[in-house]
């Protein structure tokens, strides 16, 4: 298979789906390589290293979609990127569907075979591929949020840990999953007060047996929700639907309750977002405010750190795309069904049910798309 990769252009994207080492893996298996020149550039990985691996480098985007069988990316193709897709042509990369319709539509329309990372799945009803940008984000998400509070960012003027005699700042983390517990793991090391939410009773009781006294866990209701937001100095969300739009969980009302220049960072952005007033941003202009409330709502934060995310990235999507490869996509899929879950558009069908369900289109089983 010829497997091409060409350079992210979303706005400061600096990772790239394939490292010189993922490729000279793909290349011992017998497939080619074709790597758009500058694309590991934000990694430090130079054209010489890719050709050193035994792939080929072309000079523009368009030459890797017009070759490739298969294309794979980091970051959801951009219209320009979706418009040169071709008919059962496969497309590995992270999409996120369910929030984003006109990139949906062109998908469907583009004919190609769609693999979504995030919603591949492991035998522990985990989300592999998409875990390790959850734990980047998570972690990152505290670091954001403290320099939005500082107050010449527009924040309240509150450092997280405080100082003896002076109260640390308050966190509020909603969702237990990977973002928050990691979210969480940064927030009490910075020596915050943390107080982490979530439905899930099991969830929260590993919660507290890992953290002990150092982070508070509360059930996640409407009054628990409404305190804990009113008291925060920052709101990490964290909240996860695998394929689905996040939920809405703190309102624009709620805004009112909260300290002004406290920090709201949306981690569910990718997914549309957990806040009511939140909307994709990016490392270039990254905050807004609603109601003198600061809003961090970077859709692709992992990229801000993008040797360790690429690296942790093809870690975890390399084993599949070398499937993939040697086996074709529908071979490789019947083989594995998490792999299966991955599989959200084909054949100008949507084939994940949540993304059917949250933009009202009509919905194919992967079970047909593999018996075809």
């Amino acid at each position: 298979m010829k497997i091409g990769c060409p350079k992210e252009i979303k706005n400061h994207e600096y990772r790239v789906g394939i490292t010189p080492e993922s490729a000279e893996e793909m290349i011992a298996h017998g497939h080619q390589v074709v790597i758009e020149a500058g694309a590991g550039a934000g990694i430090g990985a130079e054209d010489d290293a890719y050709r050193a691996a035994g792939a080929a480098i072309v000079d523009t985007a368009q030459e890797v979609f017009a070759t490739a069988d298969m294309i794979v990316k980091v970051k959801e193709p951009l219209a320009g990127e979706r418009a040169m897709l071709r008919e059962g042509q496969i497309l590995y990369t992270y999409l996120h569907l369910a929030p984003d319709p006109a990139q949906t539509k062109d998908l469907v329309a583009s004919g190609a075979t769609c693999i979504a990372y995030e919603t591949v799945t492991d035998r522990h009803g985990g989300l592999p591929l998409l875990k390790p940008m959850s734990q980047v984000a998570g972690r990152m998400s505290v670091h954001a949020g403290a320099s939005a509070l500082e107050k010449a960012h527009g924040g309240r003027g509150v450092l997280l840990g405080g100082v003896p005699g002076v109260a640390p700042g308050k966190v509020t983390v909603l969702g237990g999953g990977v973002v928050g517990f990691n979210a969480a793991q940064m927030a009490v090391g910075l020596g915050a007060d943390v107080t982490i939410l979530d439905r899930n009773p099991e969830v929260l009781e590993r919660l507290a047996v890992h953290f002990d006294a150092r982070a508070m866990t509360r059930f996640s209701n409407q009054a628990n929700l409404a305190e804990c937001v009113a008291e925060a100095d920052m709101v990490i969300g964290a909240v996860l639907l695998p394929g689905a739009a996040a939920p809405k969980l703190v309102s624009r009302d709620m805004l009112s309750t909260m300290k002004p220049g406290a920090v709201m960072v949306d981690v569910a952005i990718d997914q549309g977002g957990c806040f009511e007033t939140s909307k994709a941003t990016t490392h270039a202009d990254p905050t807004y405010l609603v109601d003198g409330i600061v809003h961090y709502c970077v859709a692709n934060m992992p990229g801000a750190v993008a040797r360790t995310s690429t690296y942790a990235l093809n870690n975890v999507t390399l084993p599949h795309a070398l499937r993939i490869a040697d086996k074709g996509w529908q071979e490789a899929l019947r083989a594995d069904p998490h792999l299966a879950n991955g599989l959200n558009v084909w054949n100008g069908k949507v084939t994940y049910k949540a993304v059917a369900e949250a933009l009202g289109l009509d919905y194919t089983d992967v079970a047909s798309a593999l018996a075809a």
